[in-house]
């Protein structure tokens, strides 16, 4: 799947300052000056035949590497001040190179197919914010484990791959998590695989559709996590397939910022369209995966949602039990 360049950062908050992904090739190193002060942030690539001036910028906070070569990989590690890092369509086969680069605080790995081991990251220790999509040969995520400053933890696969995930042991070593954002995953390990949610006490917001995992484990993590936004699905839903935003529609012509604060109902894509949900195409979705969907209107809807329902307080009731085993 090519790249789309949009921008999958949850803005909201201070967790991440590193310019929209759409950005990057705005600051391309090109003729920049050796020993620029005045060049904080800059990208580089196979492409660039002065990339290695990036080594002598005093002021650089923010480094981009868009299909860098293994000797820029190698290299990025004298930058001790870098404080934003992107690295992104590449195959190096260690995380090695970053150990060194102790000033990171927001770190983005996009499309990093190589690598296996993610434990240098724990040198990181200023890290707050990582945001991993599509790396193709990591299942295996306790190497996470022990960043004690995280706060902000994406792992995202994409339309036409599912990251695996092992298990989710390494959240029991995230003890700042305060957002955490799957999407398009899917879990090697049986129910309760989500009981080291426990441990998660700072955890504020929590971004994953209701699809990827088993109900039990959606039941489980309303337990665990009472309170957490994003963290209440309840049995069902109602989805629609989308339209878009009529051009008569005032929405499709109000700033992006009002839509995104006043209509929730507005979906604003990477591209700029706007979607809303089709009112001719309304179906109850049962929580979990594989879980089913009836059509709304129908005459077993109101009959399947309430057997639904009970079936998942089923659920809650196990997963009370669980918790408090745990706790013991």
């Amino acid at each position: 799947m090519r790249h789309h360049f949009g921008d999958f950062l949850d803005r909201d908050g201070d967790y991440w300052t590193i310019v929209p992904n759409r950005d990057r090739h705005a600051y391309r190193i090109g003729n920049v000056p050796s020993g620029s002060k005045e060049v904080t942030i800059v990208t580089i690539g196979k492409e660039d035949k002065n990339w290695e001036r990036v080594l002598t910028l005093p002021n650089l906070a923010e480094l981009t590497l868009h299909a860098p070569t293994h000797a820029q990989l190698e290299a990025i590690g004298e930058l001790h001040r870098v404080k934003r890092l992107r690295i992104t369509h590449t195959r190096p086969r260690t995380m090695e190179f970053i150990q060194s680069m102790r000033g990171v605080e927001e770190l983005v790995l996009e499309y990093v197919s190589g690598v296996r081991d993610l434990s240098p990251m724990c040198e990181l220790k200023r890290l707050r914010a990582l945001h991993m999509e599509n790396l193709r040969a990591v299942s295996d995520f306790s190497g996470l484990s022990g960043i004690d400053s995280l706060r902000y933890l994406a792992i995202y696969g994409t339309l036409d791959w599912k990251q695996p995930i092992e298990d989710f042991e390494f959240l029991r070593g995230l003890p700042g998590l305060e957002v955490l954002a799957m999407w398009q995953l899917i879990t090697r390990k049986d129910y309760p695989a989500l009981l080291p949610a426990v441990s998660l006490k700072r955890l504020k917001r929590l971004k994953i559709h209701a699809s990827y995992l088993a109900a039990e484990e959606y039941a489980l993590l309303e337990e665990v996590l009472a309170g957490v936004e994003g963290a209440t699905w309840g049995p069902y839903w109602i989805s629609a397939s989308s339209m878009l935003v009529p051009s008569t529609d005032v929405r499709a012509h109000l700033p992006e910022a009002v839509i995104r604060a006043q209509y929730p109902e507005v979906t604003i894509c990477y591209d700029g369209r706007r979607e809303i949900d089709d009112p001719d195409s309304r179906w109850f979705e049962f929580t979990g995966k594989g879980a089913g969907r009836v059509k709304c209107g129908t005459a077993k809807a109101e009959q399947r949602c309430r057997e639904y329902s009970e079936r998942y307080d089923a659920m809650k009731s196990v997963a009370q039990v669980l918790i408090k085993q745990q706790s013991k």
